[in-house]
């Protein structure tokens, strides 16, 4: 930074000189003290000038602006690891292509003005209190009146400043909205085709553009006026020179050679006036968007940000609620209330109703949402006392919507555990009964699946899923339904591998389907966020109507599948 302000002032300094240079050559001419060997050595000293500017420009362009690339990539490593970091009710209230716009377009801004946008300004105040200086110098009272204009101009760009700030909050906005409607459309784009709706997206999309490219338009017919405007104000100065200036040359104040170079001065004035109306839409742009980052980064997580981990992992992690209750923010009702259980080593399973508070429960456990303190516990730690980091290091999360990236089977398993070998990972997936399935492909391991697993049937992506779980080897494995599109048969092979590579460990399945209930050591029955039922199978068919019900409604439909080996 220092060397390319460094060039920009000797740039500045050289285009200063040359209409001295200039100056004394229309002198020299006016006055016939000149010979044409002395007019070739000043034209030549110009180009040796213009020479140096080049050369200096180069550096200058590629050290400031090399520095605001810097400068963004260092803003978009930190607002990604922010934003890494932030917990579920963040992304609650920031979509996608909410984030995606802070990331592209108000970062581009950032980047704008503090490259091309600080070189404007510094230029334009050294280039043009150099210029005045050297108008003073040959006439303070033509500089006076060459100036006369300027104080409009001062005035007239900090109104459009103050509107085009406005403006260009509801660009970026708009463009955020934009963002999110094609991204959440093309991540649904096999929905859309199923129900013929692209003729519908394409208008809501087109709808979404109008208002863009209108908050566009305002934007531009102010930045529109800032340029015309900065122009007239110095074509209104140079006629006032011409008409004073020429005067002044007849009477002999001045010499032909010194209204040439105030010329000249006065035309390098027209930049810095016409910056001003350039620096201040690029000063307003990121401002705004330097505003948006910064709200963004400076939101705060929920969750206690406990930085100091203990140094023992979780040995038989027991879970311990303590009439523990969770409302949703904006919620009529609270999603759980007053549960208290103990879920410690073996295998537990939860059902209920659709809304009984299943997956609040697992997402609670999963320290994904934030709780008061002495609610929840884990080995007799309240969890507001331990890392967030550290409970997600000792706990494997299976949801309902498994979530995969466009890159190779391996890859996927491997998540977790980046540097796990072929083999565990082929242990992984066998556990997880997806093993045949992935020889199958062409490409077996190394098939590449893409986005989101679109190549992949429901249940080999919740199995997939299943198998990263697995593969961390965690002491706590939650399964918030992730076995929901797999077949009974399956899912029996699932379980036995669940059995085989989970002995001592706690492991919680949510699921509604009675077979894979059955074959747990427990069974927590949900009703309206509160533990209706807690037994094992034989007992809550005794003493569970719900569960009773659940049992003949599926034995009903299936009897092969729900009868009990």
């Amino acid at each position: 930074m220092v060397i390319g302000f460094i060039a920009l002032l000797c740039v500045d300094f050289i285009q200063l000189i040359i209409p001295r240079v200039v100056k004394h050559g229309v002198d020299g001419l006016a006055e016939q003290q000149i010979t044409q060997m002395g007019l070739l050595k000043l034209g030549g000293l110009i180009v040796f000038l213009a020479v140096i500017v080049a050369c200096l420009r180069f550096f200058w362009r590629y050290l400031i602006i090399g520095f605001s690339r810097l400068l963004e990539r260092a803003v978009r490593n930190r607002m990604f690891n922010h934003i890494l970091k932030m917990d579920a009710p963040f992304f609650e209230k920031h979509t996608t292509g909410d984030l995606m716009a802070h990331m592209s377009n108000d970062l581009n801004a950032v980047q704008m003005a503090c490259g091309m946008g600080m070189v404007a300004a510094v230029d334009a105040l050294v280039m043009g209190t150099a210029a005045i200086g050297f108008m003073i110098h040959i006439n303070a009272k033509l500089t006076l009146l060459a100036l006369l204009p300027m104080p409009f101009l001062a005035i007239f760009t900090r109104i459009l400043s103050a509107k085009m700030h406005k403006r260009f909050t509801t660009v970026q906005e708009q463009f955020s909205l934009l963002t999110e409607f094609a991204r959440s459309t093309l991540v649904s784009i096999r929905l859309i085709k199923a129900y013929t709706t692209e003729t519908f997206q394409t208008g809501r999309f087109d709808s979404l553009g109008k208002k863009y490219v209108k908050s566009n338009l305002q934007v531009a017919f102010l930045q529109g006026l800032m340029f015309p405007i900065a122009t007239l104000v110095g074509n209104i100065g140079m006629l006032l020179v011409l008409w004073y200036g020429g005067r002044l040359v007849i009477s002999g104040s001045i010499t032909i050679g010194d209204f040439v170079a105030f010329i000249s001065y006065l035309y390098m004035l027209v930049w810095p006036m016409m910056a001003i109306g350039w620096v201040a839409n690029l000063v307003q742009r990121g401002l705004t968007s330097l505003n948006r980052i910064f709200a963004l980064v400076n939101c705060k997580s929920t969750l206690p940000q406990i930085e100091t981990m203990p140094t023992s992992p979780l040995e038989n992690p027991v879970f311990e609620l303590k009439n523990l209750s969770f409302s949703y923010s904006g919620a009529e009702r609270p999603a759980l209330a007053g549960i208290s259980l103990q879920l410690g080593p073996g295998i537990h399973g939860i059902t209920g109703r659709t809304g009984s508070g299943k997956s609040t429960l697992c997402k609670l456990l999963a320290r994904l949402y934030p709780v008061d303190n002495d609610l929840l516990y884990i080995n007799d730690h309240d969890v507001n006392t331990l890392s967030v980091s550290y409970i997600h290091a000792h706990i494997g999360y299976v949801g309902q919507e498994p979530i995969l990236f466009s890159d190779t089977i391996a890859a996927n398993i491997a998540l977790g555990v980046p540097d796990a070998s072929k083999d565990e990972i082929e242990t992984a997936a066998q556990h997880a009964a997806i093993h045949e399935d992935i020889l199958e492909f062409p490409a077996s391991y190394e098939t590449m699946i893409g986005e989101r697993g679109v190549k992949l049937s429901g249940g080999q992506r919740q199995r997939l899923a299943l198998a990263r779980a697995l593969l961390c080897d965690k002491p706590i494995l939650l399964i918030d339904d992730g076995l929901s599109a797999v077949d009974v048969a399956t899912e029996h092979e699932v379980f036995q591998g669940l059995q085989h590579r989970l002995s001592g460990k706690t492991v919680i399945i949510v699921s509604n389907r009675i077979k894979l209930l059955s074959m747990t050591d427990r069974i927590i029955i949900l009703e309206e966020g509160r533990v209706a039922h807690d037994g094992t199978h034989e007992q809550l068919l005794d003493g569970s109507p719900l569960y009773k019900t659940m049992f003949e409604k599926q034995i009903r439909q299936n009897p092969a599948e729900v009868s009990i080996s």
